[in-house]
């Protein structure tokens, strides 16, 4: 195998006097560090092993787990994670214990059920279940299996609503490993958490010890304290990576530098690079952000390659068999494919074996999920490079301005809400389900039982009966509500009811939270699942469902609507510069009127439609900003230009908010107003877009100095006059990008934080 450093090297010097080459950081390369065990494993087990020789970080983990300590490991791809929980599992298992490995995908779970069987343990059985496994194979799964590998649906459906038939499973269980943590915010972390309280209170009902946790994650910031979140109590953590690296180059390609004002595809960049590096003998990975995406891109790459070299390039996507994605893998691991074009979908641990190169088709949205993504390319210590194509939106052009915050910067936080009431709620009733909810439960949910508890009885889901035990009178919460409640859950989401979108045929394309159905499937809406246009063509609010027929893609559709906000409570407040910044709860209350049809190539508005839409309200998390009179006056924004002035304002701080937490801009929403009467003054919120909230408002609050200021630096740096998609301009904009004022934006914010 030779080493690409020189190939690498050679590409990098063409393009050295490209404009588009904005900067390249090179990582030194970086050796192996070992340590071992603090007690030797037994002798049956080494005999197994794929190896005896363990980096430092995993000795550590290693070492935490086989003692009972609940580990966070949140170190580099490729530095071995996956052995740090696979040892200790196969040691317990040799005592009779059992073991539950839940995954984001079910691709993760199968490829460590191959990694783990390799080993030949004996008395080791382990099974993957999940939604493709026969009721014949559930059952022996059930009977044999002491290493479980699934996904969260299956614990939360299947398992715990059924946990009966897992009891002696339930009894002898050491260890739950929660792969791929970071995936875990917001709502859906929350939703895991309340099941994991659920698991506890199992293990413990059926005479079981205390379960040790093992989180394996990309490196992000704060893992212990997201981790602890998670599981319900204190998580050590590892996170100095030990495992080897070969040097990495990292660079970063704006093609707004030679754009000349023009709009670019960012696609057909993409696909340029690509096959540079792969003519250059590099095999190389293109990260896309969409299903449609890796098509165009995998199309436009095939095309400009020599016809030998093009038959070595495949898409990977969902949406493809389960069948045809093992086999692109395969083809990945043995090296029979020179490019792979994907969703982030490879991002996660499945095993691909090293690359040589990664092309990521826009900032990935998170300091996470760039590191995870360049960290695919890499084989055994040898040279590796990476390329970040920017696409036109704020956070892009923002890190091309900065590179040191993007190879120097703390990976940002993830976070969840444990106290949502549109998720605990229903985890409470899935627990009086399972069984009667007691004062001892106050242990799992200590500021959330009482309120549950009120909040199930009141809507007559659950009932409260006295009876007589030893120690007195007491007190349990049973089930009343119709059928099993689990089913009725989504994880993905807070709405207590979900869209269907089906087509004439019947098939089910997908769903949408309530809350965003009447915004993304009024009639006439171009919906796009996974990449896929569709066109809906009646949207159906008594039965909750749309009916759509395939869409050519060529349009795109954006509504229109009206919203207003209403301040309910004021947790916390603080000055931020010459604003006030205050943390609280609102309502929201949006309305879509209409919507407009655009050409997806040149963005040209084809038609404007009506439409006669309930409105929707929404209970949320927000901050919000207010700015006082003299500072308006400081900022010489007069009243015709305040709102465009807080408009753009709130827009620019929206689009760079994921700087500071793992989320994107489809988490939160916003508003502004040149008066709010709550606050009797010109006000901009910023709210999470999801019931109840999903923790982004607690972050922003807290990083808001930090985050007004790289907000204020959007608008001073962009070179665009008016505003643009690099700073004040949304795609998600309700009404339409109307109105905007950029300079206003930028001398309020100016004035804001003298």
């Amino acid at each position: 195998m030779s080493d690409p450093a020189t190939k690498i090297a050679a590409v990098l010097n063409s393009w050295a006097e490209d404009a588009r080459l904005v900067h390249v950081e090179q990582v030194p390369a970086r050796g192996a560090r070992t340590a071992e065990l603090d007690r030797a494993l037994p002798e049956k087990l080494l005999e197994h092993l794929p190896h005896t020789q363990f980096w430092s970080h995993q000795a550590q983990a290693i070492n935490l787990a086989r003692s009972g300590e609940s580990v966070v490991i949140a170190t580099g791809t490729a530095s071995g994670k996956s052995l740090c929980y696979q040892v200790p599992i196969a040691e317990s298992v040799l005592d009779g214990a059992t073991a539950l490995m839940i995954f984001p995908t079910k691709a993760l779970a199968r490829d460590q059920l191959l990694s783990l069987t390799s080993w030949e343990v004996p008395g080791l059985t382990a099974a993957a279940y999940d939604g493709d496994c026969s009721p014949e194979e559930r059952s022996w799964v059930r009977t044999h299996a002491n290493v479980l590998l699934t996904n969260p649906e299956m614990v939360h459906q299947t398992i715990l609503a059924n946990h009966r038939r897992w009891a002696k499973f339930l009894q002898e269980l050491k260890f739950v490993v929660v792969d791929e943590l970071h995936t875990l915010r917001g709502v859906f972390g929350t939703h895991v958490a309340h099941i994991l309280r659920r698991l506890r209170r199992l293990v413990r009902f059926y005479g079981g010890e205390e379960p040790t946790v093992i989180f394996s994650s990309a490196t992000i910031g704060e893992p212990a304290q997201l981790a602890s979140g998670i599981c319900g109590h204190e998580v050590a953590v590892v996170q100095q990576d030990a495992s080897p690296s070969g040097m990495r180059s990292i660079a970063l390609w704006n093609p707004a530098e030679a754009s000349d004002g023009e709009r670019w595809s960012i696609n057909a960049e993409a696909a340029l690079l690509a096959s540079r590096l792969i003519s250059a003998g590099l095999r190389t990975l293109v990260f896309c952000g969409s299903r449609r995406g890796t098509e165009v891109v995998a199309s436009a790459l095939r095309d400009s390659l020599d016809e030998s070299l093009a038959q070595q390039v495949r898409s990977y996507r969902a949406g493809y068999l389960a069948h045809e994605r093992r086999q692109i893998e395969s083809e990945l691991l043995s090296g029979e494919l020179l490019g792979v074009v994907a969703t982030n979908a490879l991002e996660l641990g499945v095993n691909i074996g090293g690359l040589d190169a990664v092309v990521m088709c826009g900032y990935p949205g998170t300091i996470a999920s760039f590191r995870q993504q360049l960290g695919r390319s890499g084989r055994e210590q040898l040279a590796s490079v990476s390329v970040l194509v920017a696409a036109e939106n704020q956070l892009d052009q923002w890190m091309m301005r900065h590179p040191e915050e993007l190879f120097g910067r703390v990976s940002e936080p993830a976070v969840i809400n444990l106290d949502n009431p549109y998720v605990y709620v229903p985890h409470l009733g899935c627990a009086a389900f399972e069984l009667p909810l007691s004062r001892r439960d106050a242990e799992y949910w200590p500021t959330q039982l009482d309120e549950g508890i009120r909040r199930l009885v009141i809507e007559d889901r659950a009932v409260i009966s006295s009876h007589e035990t030893p120690q007195g009178p007491e007190q349990t919460v049973r089930w009343a509500g119709r059928g099993t409640p689990a089913p009725t859950i989504g994880l993905r989401s807070a709405s207590r009811g979900e869209f269907r979108i089906m087509t004439s045929a019947g098939q089910m394309v997908g769903t949408v939270d309530e809350a965003r159905a009447y915004e993304a499937l009024h009639k006439g809406a171009v919906y796009l699942h996974q990449g896929a246009a569709w066109m809906v063509s009646e949207l159906d609010l008594a039965s909750m469902s749309a009916l759509v027929v395939p869409a050519d893609g060529d349009t795109y559709t954006q509504a229109r609507s009206s919203i207003s906000i209403r301040l309910l409570s004021v947790d916390d407040q603080r000055p931020v510069g010459a604003s006030t910044l205050h943390l609280g709860s609102v309502e929201v209350t949006s309305q879509v009127t209409g919507f407009q049809t655009k050409r997806v190539s040149t963005h040209e508005v084809i038609s404007r439609d009506v439409l006669d839409l309930p409105p929707v309200h929404l209970q949320t998390r927000a901050v919000w900003y207010t700015f006082a009179d003299h500072v308006v006056q400081a900022a010489r924004v007069d009243p015709t230009e305040l709102p465009g002035a807080l408009h753009a304002s709130e827009h620019a701080a929206i689009g760079i908010l994921p700087l500071f937490t793992i989320c994107d801009r489809w988490d939160v929403g916003g508003v502004s107003t040149e008066w709010l009467p709550e606050t009797d003054s010109p006000t901009v919120v910023i709210h999470d877009a999801y019931p109840g909230g999903a923790g982004i408002a607690e972050l922003a609050f807290g990083v808001a100095d930090s985050h007004l200021a790289a907000t204020l630096e959007v608008l001073q740096s962009c070179p665009c006059v008016d505003g643009c998609p690099s700073c004040v301009q949304s795609p998600k904009c309700g009404n339409g990008n109307e109105p905007l004022d950029k300079d206003s934006a930028r001398r309020l914010l100016e004035a804001t934080l003298a």
